[in-house]
């Protein structure tokens, strides 16, 4: 038995409950991709010899190369097959300067989108009345998006600011911080704390990335010039394809 007979084979990926075939082979290949099992380069067998190994159908292989392709770990060339993609670029945002995830990409000449998963209203948690000085009473705008890079999902952020400076949470497109200096109320300065994550079932749906996957997280509380607390961030960003880089100097 070769190595691919046993990546490919049904008891080293498929459980009863767990979801769609086609969606658990793509986990299962996407995990072995990041592992180092299948490196760069390597190639996946033709649909139909994958199917045989994996006692699936055509379409449920189809299907899971898709979402592989749609998430670059898997490319296809025309008439030779699909292989496991050269690494990409990683990408880059410095903890040091106070730009928006839209700026970034941009600077580097990538389209950047976002989903809105949810936006507006609410009673603010306890965390938030904490970060953000206010009481029970208030009202928080809230804002998670999914962010992507040049139609990667590479990011799950959920923010929170007071409501007196966010009135209209719809108002907010691809950028948060291009509203905020609309209204003259974006933030000069930010407290940053970068820890290491896990994707919970849910968010690795989102991400399309294996459930536990190891992301970086960013809790952010961002200040106006006065020194009041306008934002609460939390990000979760892909670890396989993002860097944080901080710059120090000698005092």
């Amino acid at each position: 038995m070769t190595i691919l007979d046993t990546i490919f084979s049904p008891e080293s990926w498929y459980r009863a409950g767990r979801g769609p075939r086609y969606q658990q082979l793509y986990r299962h290949i996407a995990a072995e991709i990041r592992a180092g099992r299948l490196q760069p380069g390597d190639q996946l067998p033709p649909e139909r010899d994958l199917a045989e190994k994996a006692d699936i159908s055509r379409v449920t292989v189809r299907k899971a190369v898709s979402l592989l392709v749609e998430g670059r770990l898997i490319e296809q060339r025309r008439g030779a097959g699909s292989f496991v993609a050269s690494d990409s670029p990683r990408l880059e945002q410095s903890l040091s300067t106070l730009v928006s995830f839209t700026e970034t990409m941009h600077a580097r000449g990538m389209e950047a989108t976002s989903e809105v998963l949810e936006r507006g209203l609410f009673a603010p948690s306890p965390n938030e009345m904490v970060a953000l000085g206010l009481a029970a009473h208030d009202k928080v705008s809230r804002l998670n998006r999914l962010r992507s890079a040049g139609g990667t999902p590479v990011a799950l952020e959920s923010s929170s600011l007071p409501r007196d400076i966010l009135r209209n949470p719809a108002e907010v497109g691809a950028s948060l911080y291009e509203v905020l200096r609309k209204d003259g109320c974006a933030p000069t300065r930010a407290i940053q704390r970068v820890t290491a994550s896990n994707l919970s079932p849910s968010e690795a749906e989102l991400m399309n990335l294996p459930e536990g996957s190891a992301v970086l997280q960013i809790v952010r509380t961002a200040f106006l010039n006065s020194g009041r607390p306008i934002e609460l961030t939390r990000g979760l960003y892909r670890s396989d394809i993002y860097d944080f880089v901080s710059e120090l100097r000698l005092d």
